[in-house]
């Protein structure tokens, strides 16, 4: 048995690593362990019980900063690394956790799988500091399990060896698929349903997302009927703007976060999504729901390309005429929906699964033999 470390501390990576570590201790070559960081806490401890995971290993969080947890969770990994002969550590994404996970696995001789690798904007200030963290990720990585071919491209013109890149889709397809499964979820709201919007990235900060949320309340003023459903960020330089401008507008829900159920309910019964996160833009398509990408560029333009997702941008007047413009034009709206998900097809987790047994297995023959 290969005993396998998983290490992510956010609420997106166990939305994405959670099918990878069911299918790896499906698998009956691989004894997984999950490692949670603390990087995030309540919000992770939810997400992981949404997906039955009960964690082997738990670090203590030290400080609320970033970078007084990165300095403790950097100690604590190096002691978990040197404490069992590990074959291999995952991580997924761009956190800080991805980062120090793959630091420790690297130091200690470790291969390092990454999970969503290739993702790119080649703009270190957008996102900040995803877009390092994952170059970073990038440079001393064993596996790379691209969501899309463009990832996969990304990554061989950075000089990644051509043999360590693989194409698997998007695990946060599969994380859908599964909820979808044991939640027995289904389609629940009549006629259009609710225009779903979220938007809390730091660089949205400020002057643009007061301009996303005048034109929010432009749109719901102009079509009462429309219910707007505004899941709101907890962190003050979002939430008193949001409310400020939207919260005496009688069509506009504005409400906490939602957990990994909530989201998956609202997207099924959303007419419409505008948001600037990432993660929405790849769960969206799977149920069809349009959407509008609230950022001037995307490291996952596959959707632009698709057609299931627009640029809308920032300013406000864009914005209104782009959901003007699906609001009248059935045929543009139509198109949008049946895109399709250019991210997966809800298998990526058996494809890294079947690829890391014949590496892992290749790479151990190789030992063997020197």
């Amino acid at each position: 048995m290969q005993d396998i470390l998983i290490i992510c501390g956010t609420r997106p990576e166990i939305i994405k690593l959670a099918p990878v570590y069911h299918s790896l201790r499906a698998s009956g070559w691989a004894c997984p362990r999950w490692l949670h960081t603390g990087q995030h806490d309540e919000m992770a401890r939810q997400m992981l019980a949404c997906f039955d995971i009960v964690p082997d290993i738990v670090l203590e969080r030290g400080g609320d900063g970033l970078g007084e947890f990165s300095t403790r969770c950097r100690t604590l990994l190096d002691g978990v690394m040197s404490s069992h002969p590990w074959s291999l550590v995952v991580v997924q994404g761009d956190t800080e956790s991805t980062f120090l996970g793959a630091l420790s696995g690297f130091y200690r001789h470790v291969p390092v799988a990454h999970v969503e690798a290739g993702l790119r904007t080649y703009d270190l200030e957008r996102p900040f500091p995803e877009e390092g963290l994952r170059q970073m990720v990038s440079r001393i990585a064993s596996y790379h399990f691209a969501p899309t071919r463009r990832a996969a491209v990304a990554l061989r013109s950075e000089g990644i060896p051509q043999d360590r890149v693989f194409v698997t889709g998007n695990t946060v397809i599969d994380a859908q698929h599964w909820v979808v499964r044991q939640h027995h979820m289904h389609r629940a709201a009549e006629g259009r349903g609710h225009l779903l919007v979220t938007a809390h990235r730091r660089e949205n900060w400020g002057s643009d997302l007061r301009e996303i949320c005048y034109a929010i309340a432009d749109t719901a003023t102009r079509h009462p009927e429309l219910q707007v459903l505004f899941p709101v960020h907890l962190n003050p330089v979002v939430k008193q703007p949001v409310h400020a401008i939207l919260g005496q507008l009688p069509n506009v829900r504005l409400c906490p976060p939602f957990d990994y159920l909530e989201m998956q309910r609202a997207l099924l019964d959303a007419w419409l999504v505008l948001t600037d996160s990432g993660g929405l833009q790849e769960e969206a398509p799977t149920f069809g729901v349009p959407l509008l990408v609230l950022r001037t560029e995307t490291e996952r333009p596959e959707a632009i390309e698709a057609g299931c997702a627009r640029l809308a941008g920032t300013r406000r007047a864009s914005i209104v005429k782009q959901i003007e413009e699906l609001w009248t034009d059935s045929d543009a709206y139509a198109s949008m929906a049946r895109a399709g998900n250019p991210f997966g097809d809800g298998r990526a987790c058996i494809r890294i699964v079947d690829l890391l047994q014949k590496e892992l297995a290749h790479e151990e023959r190789q030992r063997e033999a020197s």
